[in-house]
């Protein structure tokens, strides 16, 4: 939306410098961006006396503003002070108007500015060159969508201990972690070890993490070691379920916190700030010299490298599948190679790297191509389903790259291994933030980080993806005494991921020892002979977290005379299996609830209460997390955009949670329509090419007709129903989440209506990805 004063500040800069050699004209469009703020920045240097005229607000151009004591309140000037004011405008603060005279309200915008940043905002007679550069970027200080307060408040406060040393300038305070926050932490660590100004480079180099090493820091610690401690800690947020808050003493909440993030970063569970967990939080390398059990290269590995990498201490490697014409004949793997690793006791992950070092070899068509062959070079190598492939991205994506090709790539690739039946996965290796979003936007199963790569603009102000599985950390020649020497990338391997492969030409169904599970369950409840035996195995499966008070409102309790009787011929409630097509961790106690939901109460109108098992009750989770969230998030459709069914993100409604859900319903439909039994449903649905290839649409064609339309419309129903069973449900649900938050009832009906779009749009996207 257009804005009045920021089209007069864009009308007049351009009226007032057309004509001067070196100034590019803005857009007149009302709408605040970087062509404007560069053309305010030209016209800056151009009263100041630059010739060289650039869009970079660089050191000549603080120089002239400090040799002038700044832009002073009495200026003299008046575009300057003109150009203060249309700043101001462009920035979201109202300066009272453009008219070159340094008002009550042009003194008030721009304090305003200064105390949102974390400033004193006084003045004192001029606005100074670092707050004039704040003023003429794109930077945000106030809280932006997505953003947290807490990181806001340590945005703050850097900028405010630290913003009168020679070479730190103003950071963003809009609540989100990034690559200049994370600069500006590294540089007051820097200042505070006693690193001269011109030498606080923000670099992670000898001098710091020697500085570093002598502040092991732990419980009952305080002072400004915790505060950037802690800080950091804050960056790295959330690790499963902790949370911690930027502080100046260390207490028992920070303790959990970092000994769970030792945990999620495989380091000693130290539960101090000792050296390794000090370079985890800063920088995606971690401690490079730290021993690793992962490894990966381009070279052949022989019998005796083999030999030599286990002696070492390594249990996993990465092998390529392929390399373009040309190159390194050593890169693709063979089965004789993978049969000397194997005989080592070593495992192999897969990778496929065709070219992957510029942007223009990322495109859906390319992808599509790479996941085919890919396919079935891993296939002709005798790997099982379910392995495994990281796809690389071996340079430095930025954001607006992965989006316009990255992302796309990947389509491709999981539309590729769709057609072949799905049987193996797709992983990435890039950047952390290559991989967080391809894995949010396209279901990478596991994370190969490039961390080596420090310095790369995607791995700095990212914290480590939560599905990481390998991180690369250093590069040398491995020197062994039968095999020689060789390069080798050291990585740490978290085994409790990605397992890796072990051997080749055995295939296995991941889910088929759940098959057989139901299968044998139902066989029991058959012979039990009192009830439904497609209820029995859904209700012995849920007994135990879905028993309680809450759950046999709707659904009646588990049958504990079949639970006694299936328990005396040794079955046990199954806690989780791996999914065939995505390798996510599934659990069918979820599952099987969800099932009796829809197989007990399911029918063809909206709001009917079975659903509250299933994707209804997460539609209602979700809801209170965003009720919760709702400073940070104002749009239920953001919310769901960002949360929903996305990997790798912390939500009540996960993707697995998805999976579950949708494989519940579909489950519980066969029973209930008497299509199936509960085993025989399970077997089609889970076994060699069944129903999970297409689980979404399947589930999106069934229950919602196809449309997104009706998807909302269902959405809606279970959310504002009035039906007394549905409404005790809903608030209960809602109230065990998150208490105290609105019902949605009492949400206007736009915003409510967006949270459903929203719901329905996250089913469409999962549908177009099969």
């Amino acid at each position: 939306m257009a804005d009045e004063m920021v089209l007069k500040a864009q009308k007049w800069v351009n009226a007032t410098y057309k004509n001067v050699a070196g100034y590019n004209a803005c857009p007149e469009n009302g709408k605040t961006g970087w062509p404007t703020m560069f053309s305010l920045t030209r016209a800056l240097q151009h009263e100041l006396g630059i010739t060289a005229l650039s869009d970079s607000f660089g050191p000549s151009t603080i120089g002239k503003i400090d040799a002038r004591g700044g832009i002073k309140l009495d200026e003299k000037n008046k575009n300057l002070i003109k150009i203060v004011q249309a700043a101001c405008f462009c920035k979201g603060y109202h300066a009272g108007d453009i008219n070159g005279n340094f008002t009550l309200n042009t003194q008030g915008a721009v304090a305003k500015l200064m105390e949102d940043a974390g400033l004193n905002p006084a003045l004192k007679g001029a606005v100074q060159a670092k707050v004039m550069k704040a003023l003429l970027t794109m930077d945000a200080y106030v809280l932006q969508a997505g953003g947290t307060k807490k990181v806001r408040s340590i945005q703050q406060w850097l900028n405010g201990r630290y913003y009168g040393r020679s070479n730190f300038y103003l950071i963003p305070a809009e609540g989100h972690f990034s690559r200049d926050v994370q600069k500006a932490l590294m540089k007051a660590i820097q200042y505070e070890l006693g690193v001269p100004d011109e030498q606080a480079t923000g670099n992670f180099g000898p001098s710091t993490k020697n500085g570093l090493k002598k502040h092991n820091i732990g419980q009952g610690d305080s002072g400004i070691w915790v505060q950037l401690f802690s800080a950091a800690c804050v960056f790295n947020e959330p690790v499963g379920s902790y949370e911690t808050t930027f502080k100046s003493t260390w207490d028992d909440k920070l303790t959990q916190f970092v000994q769970a993030f030792q945990r999620f970063s495989y380091l000693p569970q130290s539960k101090r700030g000792d050296f390794a967990t000090w370079a985890q939080l800063l920088v995606s390398t971690g401690d490079p010299d730290r021993k690793g059990t992962g490894c990966d290269t381009s070279r052949r590995i022989t019998a005796a490298r083999a030999k030599d990498l286990y002696a070492a201490g390594y249990r996993i490697i990465g092998r390529y599948l392929a390399e373009p014409p040309g190159y390194n004949t050593e890169k693709p793997m063979t089965k004789k190679e993978l049969a000397d690793i194997f005989s080592a006791k070593l495992k192999v992950f897969p990778i496929w790297q065709y070219g992957a070092r510029d942007l223009e070899d990322f495109r859906y068509s390319y992808g599509y191509q790479h996941g085919l062959r890919a396919h079935d070079t891993a296939e002709g190598l005798g790997f099982g389903a379910g392995t495994v492939i990281y796809f690389a991205v071996d340079y430095d994506a930025t954001t607006e790259q992965i989006a316009s090709n990255i992302v796309p790539y990947f389509n491709g690739v999981v539309a590729a291994l769709n057609s072949r039946g799905k049987k193996y996965l797709h992983g990435v290796y890039g950047s952390r933030n290559v991989c967080a979003q391809v894995s949010k936007h396209t279901y990478a199963r596991w994370s190969f980080v490039s961390g080596m790569s420090w310095g790369f603009s995607g791995n700095l102000g990212f914290p480590n993806p939560d599905n990481w599985s390998l991180n690369q950390i250093q590069e040398f020649s491995f020197n062994g005494p039968n095999g020689g020497s060789f390069p080798l990338d050291k990585d740490i391997w978290r085994p409790d991921t990605d397992p890796g492969v072990a051997s080749v030409d055995k295939s296995a169904n991941p889910a088929g020892a759940f098959v057989a599970y139901v299968s044998k369950l139902y066989d029991l409840a058959k012979a039990y002979g009192k009830g439904d035996p497609n209820r029995l195995v859904m209700q012995f499966c849920r007994s135990k977290k879905y028993n309680g008070t809450l759950w046999q409102t709707l659904l009646n309790p588990a049958d504990a005379g079949f639970i006694a009787y299936a328990k005396g011929k040794g079955m046990e409630v199954l806690e989780e299996f791996n999914d065939p097509s995505t390798g996510y961790t599934l659990d069918p106690q979820h599952i099987m609830a969800a099932a009796e939901g829809q197989a007990k109460v399911g029918g063809p109108e909206f709001a009917y209460y079975g659903e509250i098992m299933g994707w209804a009750g997460d539609l209602y989770t979700l809801y209170a997390e965003w009720r919760r969230d709702s400073d940070n998030y104002s749009s239920g459709y953001k919310y769901c955009q960002d949360k929903l069914a996305r990997p790798g993100v912390r939500s009540s409604f996960g993707y697995a949670d998805l999976i579950e859900d949708t494989d519940g319903y579909l489950l519980g439909q066969d029973c209930k329509t008497k299509k199936k039994n509960i085993a025989q449903a399970v077997e089609a649905h889970y076994g060699d090419g069944g129903r999970f290839l297409k689980r979404f649409s399947h589930f999106f064609n069934d229950r919602f007709g196809g449309t997104a339309g009706k998807a909302k419309a269902a959405a809606h129903s279970m959310l504002t129903s009035s039906d007394g069973l549905v409404t005790t449900m809903r608030t209960g649900i809602i109230e065990n989440q998150v208490k105290g938050v609105p019902t949605p009832s009492m949400l206007p009906s736009g915003k409510l209506d967006e949270y459903c779009q929203g719901f329905a749009d996250a089913l469409v996207e999962r549908v177009g990805l099969e």
